[in-house]
């Protein structure tokens, strides 16, 4: 959508009661959860979340949704989507089965309390007894989950009545966060707003932040390094509490201690960011290729070269993965790009030229695009296996473009008028790539040497 329609779905949407938010905000995650408009929904979820997270909103439209206010704690942990997690993550999707199972039979008297207490007078108003209300219902929800998680049949039924089987599977993660909710709150408030470098000195300290047996258990620790990684510039450094931890970079040291699922939470982030980098080159979407490109570099050289890691186990395959998936998602885009310099910019006799060629502005912009992406791919391509094609490309477009350009600059001189036009068009398209693999001043040259040529045409035309 474009953005002034984004614009006015928004405003749209605030000046919806709070009520009608949370209403359309449950409807558009089912639908998420049934596959249905995906795109639609998550577009509207967005702003929808975006609205209720304003910060000119007042407590009143955050109490008037029980089910927010009681998975409050979750929410530095929710993703997004159906797809696979990684430890320290819950899908947003599975709250609402969760929350309707709660109210129905996991503990219906603490729920209809806590909505009772919301619905009292002056309870809007004051954060403290909205607190006291929430914590009491995660307490008895806390216990419902421990309950039918604690197994046989009556349990089996009950699990199978969520519902959704992502809501199942995410049920045990819910319930640890409610019961260390204090624990990850104090956590949260005491770790830095940024993290850079996370050197000694910060792993320390974080280090510090984590002395909590609460927070060390086996359903609570990838939580709390999920905080972590919030904080930190580059997220894959978190694998340096895991090494700290094992006093060694040997794997499986490494893996043989509780922060070892730091690792896992690592690599499981490049692959979705690497998913991300491919959907994004598959449509043709650039801008954010540079930054996602550096993310994955940096990681995967980040975890061969500060953690000894064999190439036949999971986490060396899982790496190796992500280097082949990204070599042959940017070899076949970086192959293509020669092709479409040459489709632009080939040079037609006037015959095959007439008054109404042009040049399809969009193939322009996407042309000029990819040759970006390749000058950008040079930069990490020994990290992501793609040097030889890498070079190839970039050598063919430098050996192309540099004579062409002079060309179809000259080409100018001698165009009549049913030329000119479609010839112009193709010299500005090669100077703006030119601009892009050879820098500013290049084409600045050839701008110079183009409008000299028009000039030039121009008078001779004149003395004729």
């Amino acid at each position: 959508m474009a953005k002034t329609t984004t614009e006015r779905l928004r405003e749209y949407l605030a000046q919806l009661p709070p009520k009608a938010q949370a209403l359309l905000m449950r409807e558009f995650e089912r639908a998420i959860e049934r596959g249905e408009d995906a795109a639609v929904a998550t577009l509207v979820l967005e702003e929808l979340r975006r609205v209720a997270r304003s910060p000119s909103d007042d407590l009143t439209a955050r109490v008037e949704d029980p089910a927010r206010l009681a998975f409050r704690p979750l929410e530095p942990f929710l993703v997004d989507g159906n797809a696979a997690i990684r430890p320290g993550q819950i899908r947003r999707g599975s709250l609402l089965p969760v929350w309707q199972w709660l109210c129905r039979e996991g503990a219906p008297d603490a729920a209809r309390a806590f909505e009772a207490a919301l619905a009292q007078p002056g309870a809007a108003s004051s954060s403290s007894e909205c607190n006291r209300a929430a914590n009491a219902f995660q307490a008895a929800a806390v216990d419902a989950i421990d309950g039918v998680l604690a197994g046989g049949a009556d349990s089996r039924r009950t699990l199978s009545r969520l519902g959704s089987p992502q809501a199942i599977e995410d049920l045990p993660a819910i319930g640890a966060v409610l019961k260390a909710r204090e624990a990850l709150d104090a956590l949260n408030g005491r770790l830095p707003a940024t993290l850079r470098g996370f050197g000694d000195s910060q792993i320390a300290s974080v280090n510090g932040a984590l002395n909590n047996p609460v927070l060390h258990s086996r359903q609570v620790l990838p939580f709390a390094l999920s905080l972590v990684i919030a904080r930190l510039v580059a997220p894959w450094q978190v694998i340096r509490l895991a090494i700290a931890a094992a006093a060694s970079d040997d794997e499986i040291r490494v893996a043989a201690t509780p922060f070892g699922v730091a690792v896992t939470m690592a690599i499981h982030d490049l692959v979705q960011i690497a998913g991300g980098l491919r959907a994004d080159i598959k449509r043709g979407n650039f801008a954010d290729v540079p930054d996602c490109l550096k993310t994955v570099h940096d990681g995967v050289r980040g975890l061969r070269t500060e953690l000894d890691i064999r190439n036949d186990s999971a986490w060396g395959r899982q790496l190796a993965a992500i280097r082949v998936d990204i070599s042959n998602t940017l070899q076949t885009e970086i192959d293509s790009v020669p092709g479409r310099v040459r489709r632009l910019l080939r040079q037609r006799p006037d015959k095959d030229i007439s008054a109404t060629s042009r040049l399809d502005p969009i193939d322009i912009d996407e042309t000029a695009a990819l040759i970006d992406f390749v000058a950008v791919c040079r930069t990490y391509a020994s990290e992501l296996a793609i040097n030889e094609v890498t070079l190839r490309t970039f050598s063919d477009l430098q050996h192309y473009l540099e004579p062409t350009t002079e060309a179809l600059v000259e080409s100018l001189r001698g165009a009549d008028n049913r030329t000119l036009p479609f010839r112009q068009m193709q010299a500005r398209a090669a100077i703006r790539f030119c601009e892009v693999l050879f820098g500013r001043d290049y084409a600045a040259l050839m701008e110079r040497a183009a409008e000299s040529a028009l000039s030039g045409e121009r008078k001779s035309a004149r003395a004729g």
